[in-house]
C-alpha cells in the first residue's frame, strides 16, 4: 500500500482491541445517536465472518432475537463501536460461517474452545 495513504489511516486505528476469532461469541457495545443524545447499544452474537485488512477491518455478528436471525456488520475500526467484549471462545474449521444460517436451535451452537491459562 502507498506509504501515504498508510500514514493517513494509521491515527484512525484503535490501539486497544481484543483478539478474537470467526465462531467467537462476542459482546458488541455500539453507540446509539438518537437526536442530540447518544446511547450505547449491546449487541451479542456470534462472529459468522471477519473480512479486510487495516482501518477497512469489518466482523459480521449474528444473533437469534425473537426466533429471527438478525446479522449485523461492523466496522472494528469504527468511533461507533466503543468496544468488543469476548464472551466465549468458538472451536470451528471455516473462515466464515454462512453454514449456520440454515440451522435452527441447539444445532446452531458453536462448540466452545477450552483456553488454557
Amino acid at each position: 500500500m502507498n506509504e501515504k495513504l498508510q500514514k493517513i489511516e494509521d491515527k484512525y486505528k484503535k490501539e486497544k482491541l481484543p483478539e478474537f476469532n470467526v465462531g467467537d461469541t462476542v459482546r458488541v457495545d455500539v453507540l446509539i445517536t438518537e437526536g442530540k443524545r447518544e446511547r450505547i447499544q449491546v449487541f451479542e452474537g456470534v462472529v459468522m465472518k471477519i473480512q479486510g485488512t487495516g482501518v477497512r477491518k469489518t466482523f459480521t455478528v449474528r444473533k437469534i432475537s425473537n426466533g429471527i436471525g438478525v446479522e449485523r456488520t461492523f466496522p472494528l475500526h469504527s468511533p461507533n463501536v466503543v468496544d468488543v467484549h469476548v464472551v466465549r471462545y468458538g472451536k470451528v474449521r471455516r473462515a466464515k460461517l454462512n453454514y449456520l444460517r440454515n440451522r435452527v436451535g441447539k444445532a446452531a451452537r458453536v462448540k466452545e474452545k477450552v483456553v488454557k491459562k
